[in-house]
């Protein structure tokens, strides 16, 4: 059993569709969004479960895409709000893998291990991965069932 787990950030555990006008400031090049996202899980629970199953063997990792309008400033920007959010409201998870690529980029073709679980909330993400994937609902506990 490979024992990997990804998450998504936008729309899985980031909750950046709720930033008031995140759209018009995307596509304004303001990385400002990625860092005001609230939570969208109990973070204090996700630490928790997610430093239990690397105790138990798993790698965690992050998977997830720059904005849709690239720009190398724009994209730097972005990656470095995307860190600033996890080490601000995940400080206890030592990442084995951060991958934020490019807007599309299928996320199977990025990560270590690609038979692994990802948590996204995109369909399209989800049928393309080549482990197995759920949506957002019940993360939590998706991952104590795995413990």
């Amino acid at each position: 059993m490979i024992k990997a787990i990804y998450f998504d950030m936008d729309g899985t555990i980031a909750d950046l569709y709720a930033v008031e006008n995140w759209l018009p400031k995307l596509r304004a090049l303001d990385p400002s969004p990625y860092a005001e996202a609230a939570p969208l899980v109990r973070l204090s629970t996700l630490a928790r479960r997610l430093n239990r199953l690397q105790r138990n063997g798993y790698k965690i990792g992050i998977v997830s895409w720059l904005s849709k309008e690239p720009n190398p400033y724009y994209d730097e920007a972005v990656t470095e709000a995307k860190v600033a959010w996890l080490n601000r409201h995940l400080p206890s998870v030592a990442w084995d893998e951060i991958h934020i690529v490019a807007y599309g980029t299928p996320k199977q073709e990025v990560v270590d291990m690609p038979e692994g679980i990802l948590f996204d909330d995109e369909e399209k993400n989800r049928a393309e991965w080549t482990g197995t994937a759920y949506d957002v609902e019940n993360i939590l506990d998706i991952l104590k069932g795995l413990l």
